[in-house]
């Protein structure tokens, strides 16, 4: 199979991105220093991340990078990212085009795609709105109910989760940790539950060491700055308590290290997730050796409320679960383990690998339902 994985880079992860590949020369290089932090790698597939030559990985929306790779291969500095996204997918005979970021290159991209591509998979785990999806044969991610609402539209969906990356086990097998509690996430106008959870959290310092790592919008910086507080309203800031103990966001092997010093990791789902849990944070939590703590919901298999995660109900029953955990060690010691070592072992990158093959071979199989024009 020769697989073509589209990724997206978070804005905020540029800063960082930068100073990792300064020295480098080629796309290669550069590529190569992305994959090497361990960026996304939970969702990069396994022969991406062994650099086998019939895989090949790019972000279409690093236009910098993307432009890198064009003036290698002589196209014009006029190039769109469509144009250069095109061009990767011609020049490696693409097979199979797997892409983790398709709202920007939606149904009218795919029409484009050269005749070696077989298959069009995409991962969406968030509402899209008004996005077009009909041209992919397949749309995967874990969240049942955001499945269930791509069968409603008419298309062919399958579940498919995020996988351990086995760069992390180092990492788990610290046992100096710290951090009492770790929040590291998002903050937008998606995001008031959550607020108000972490602006609980943040009270518990300083009896307890927390830490906050917040990656905010553009609109929420905008609210906070001087004529952003005079123009906006105060929901769209962070509570005061919450602003004055963030520090910036982390990405990579920067997060993995913060997780590691961290004996819980607390979890809060956006306000558009339903019922379903189960987004990355919680994965890498599990996968570096911390407790998650994370808001009650329908979770993937293996985590399941006091064996191998603990769920709270508000902010009163986080805080209260929170205290119990860290004045019961033991008991925090063992839950921890029992959750990295379950996570570990239900979702490798071969399992995950495994699990794509599959999903690829039912697509060409005889009944398989038609991909939408």
């Amino acid at each position: 199979m020769r697989l073509f994985q589209n990724g997206s880079l978070y804005p905020s992860y540029g800063a960082r991105l930068r100073i990792l590949t300064a020295d480098c020369k080629t796309f290669a290089e550069h590529m190569d220093g992305l994959l090497a932090d361990r960026y996304g790698a939970m969702h990069v597939l396994e022969p991406v991340l062994l650099r086998q030559p019939e895989a090949f990985f790019a972000n279409g929306d690093h236009p910098q990078v993307q432009k890198m790779w064009a003036r290698e291969q002589g196209m014009p500095d006029k190039a769109t990212r469509e144009d250069i996204l095109l061009a990767q997918i011609e020049h490696h005979r693409t097979e199979v085009f797997y892409n983790t970021d398709p709202v920007p290159f939606p149904s009218s991209f795919l029409k484009r795609l050269p005749g070696s591509v077989k298959h069009r998979i995409g991962w969406r785990a968030a509402p899209s709105g008004a996005a077009d999806f009909s041209a992919y044969d397949l749309m995967v991610c874990n969240f049942p109910g955001v499945l269930l609402g791509y069968r409603a539209a008419g298309l062919r969906a399958a579940y498919f989760a995020p996988a351990f990356d086995p760069e992390m086990a180092p990492y788990a097998a610290n046992t100096e940790r710290p951090i009492d509690i770790l929040f590291v996430g998002g903050f937008s106008r998606h995001h008031h539950r959550r607020a108000g959870l972490l602006e609980a959290v943040a009270g518990l310092s300083p009896e307890r060491k927390v830490v906050v790592h917040l990656d905010s919008s553009r609109l929420t910086r905008w609210a906070e700055s001087t004529l952003g507080r005079l123009l906006l309203p105060s929901s769209l800031r962070r509570p005061d308590a919450l602003s004055r103990l963030a520090g910036a966001s982390v990405f990579g092997r920067s997060l993995y290290a913060v997780l590691s010093r961290t004996k819980i990791v607390v979890n809060a789902a956006i306000d558009m997730a339903g019922d379903d849990r189960g987004n990355i944070r919680c994965f890498e939590a599990m996968g570096t050796g911390a407790l998650l703590l994370s808001d009650a919901g329908r979770y993937p298999e293996g985590m399941t409320d006091g064996q191998t995660i603990v769920t709270y109900a508000d902010a009163d029953d986080l805080l209260l679960k929170a205290r119990r955990l860290l004045d019961d060690p033991g008991r925090l010691g063992v839950i921890a383990k029992r959750g990295h070592e379950t996570f570990r072992r239900l979702y490798s990158k071969a399992a995950q690998w495994a699990a794509f093959e599959q999903l690829v071979a039912s697509l060409s199989s005889p009944n398989s339902a038609p991909r939408k024009p």
